[in-house]
């Protein structure tokens, strides 16, 4: 198999090859991959992946090398084109899989089979390749060959039923960014990784089939479960928790017209007397009488919460927390609650744009903006970057999305294709 077998490099999975035959289902598995240091082989046909044609685009121009989708999930990979169609791009995709930890693959259900390039026709010659399939059903049932798409996984899976407003009479509302899809890769990279870990163990690879659909089912926080367990049906609430009964609101207008989440009121005393600090350094605990009960809260020895409804003096406490967050709210800009409330220990969010997030100073001294230089370009560019920070485990960008069939040479070479071979993938169209 590949580099894994011997020395480890300085990345969490350098020395890992992925093979990824994938699609925008499971780009951002190979992704996540890629960026914590696996050399992911991203495989596309002769013609190029439909998500080259998937807006927006640089300078808003329609452009195969230009698509801000594929530049986004396909980050740190290298690509090749390859026609699996026809027997010399079978043959070559098997002697990739000779060099391979672990096959990533989105195809629909039995194609792979169909091409004599499924896991038990793999796995025969080589038993401790792992295989990640990514689908919307899953491999087996009724309706593994239903079409699906991230909305659909959404709706169908739950979570759309828990994202919307108060108001009811409006839709339920599809959280934007591909969350469908993201959600079935994370449950495709964590299976992957324990796949690793148990075939350092066994010296055995494994199929992981990752059941999109399900995935997201078993991702929408309590509506499932109160559903198995009572019957239980939640309510949508906007902007928090959905659940049977209504909960009080906690998004409030701030004082230069923009909105914050004022999130999880205090609940031990030394969380009271730290609001009421606030409430005294803002001047304006005159202007909000209720503020006796934040201090009352801070001189308590313990706060019940479970007292809260039976306990009359408690649930004024309690109430008067969330209200005096409001009030504060209120007499502040959105970015001065926020950021008051963080220097406190206080749970809250200000409300942002996409744009305005990665240029808020918190993201920016955790690292999540990065830049990525495109040397085809001339150019930098700022992209998004590691969805979790882990104290001991690197993670970077190392290259840019690969252009349509970038390293087909360099991967070719490296597979010992003579120079007539590769001609022959060639003239199926890869470059």
């Amino acid at each position: 198999m590949s580099a894994a077998n011997g020395a480890r490099t300085a990345t969490a999975l350098g020395g890992i090859r992925v093979v990824e035959i994938s699609n925008e289902l499971g780009a951002f598995a190979g992704k996540l991959l890629a960026d914590m240091g696996a050399d992911v082989i991203s495989i596309e046909p002769p013609g190029g992946s439909p998500m080259r044609g998937y807006e927006p685009f640089r300078d808003d121009v329609p452009d195969t090398e230009g698509s801000l989708h594929w530049w986004h999930y396909n980050t740190s990979k290298r690509g090749i084109t390859l026609d699996l169609e026809t027997d010399s791009g079978r043959d070559c995709f098997r002697r990739l899989i000779d060099t391979a930890d672990l096959l990533l693959e989105c195809e629909p259900p039995g194609r792979l089979k169909e091409l004599g390039l499924d896991h038990a026709t793999l796995a025969a010659e080589h038993p401790e390749l792992i295989t990640v399939s990514i689908t919307p059903f899953g491999q087996q049932g009724a309706g593994r060959s239903d079409l699906a798409t991230d909305l659909t996984l959404l709706a169908e899976g739950g979570p759309v039923w828990s994202c919307g407003y108060d108001d009811h009479s409006l839709p339920p509302v599809r959280g934007g960014g591909n969350q469908g899809y993201q959600t079935a890769c994370h449950y495709a990279v964590m299976s992957a990784l324990t796949a690793i870990l148990i075939r350092e163990g066994t010296g055995l690879g494994q199929h992981v089939d990752v059941n999109a659909h399900a995935a997201c089912n078993v991702t929408t926080e309590m509506s499932s479960y109160h559903w198995l367990v009572s019957k239980g049906t939640v309510k949508r609430q906007t902007g928090r928790h959905a659940m049977e009964f209504s909960t009080l609101p906690t998004q409030i207008e701030c004082a230069d017209g923009r909105h914050a989440t004022t999130g999880v009121p205090p609940r031990t005393p030394a969380e009271f007397a730290t609001l009421h600090e606030w409430l005294v350094e803002l001047g304006l605990t005159d202007e909000f009488p209720e503020s006796i009960f934040i201090r009352m809260g801070a001189e308590r020895e313990q706060i019940d919460l479970s007292q809260i409804g039976s306990d009359d003096e408690l649930t004024a406490i309690f109430g008067a927390a969330r209200e005096a967050l409001n009030f504060i709210a209120s007499r502040v800009s959105a970015y001065a609650f926020f950021e008051g409330a963080q220097k406190r220990g206080i749970t809250v969010g200000v409300i942002y744009s996409p744009e305005e997030a990665m240029e808020d100073a918190h993201f920016r001294a955790r690292g999540f903006p990065v830049e990525v230089e495109h040397k085809t370009l001339g150019a930098t560019f700022t992209y998004p970057g590691a969805p979790y920070v882990f104290e001991k485990t690197p993670w970077r960008i190392s290259r840019p999305a690969p252009q349509l069939g970038e390293h087909n040479q360099e991967i070719f070479g490296e597979l010992g294709l003579s120079a007539k071979e590769i001609d022959v993938l060639c003239a199926t169209g890869v470059r």
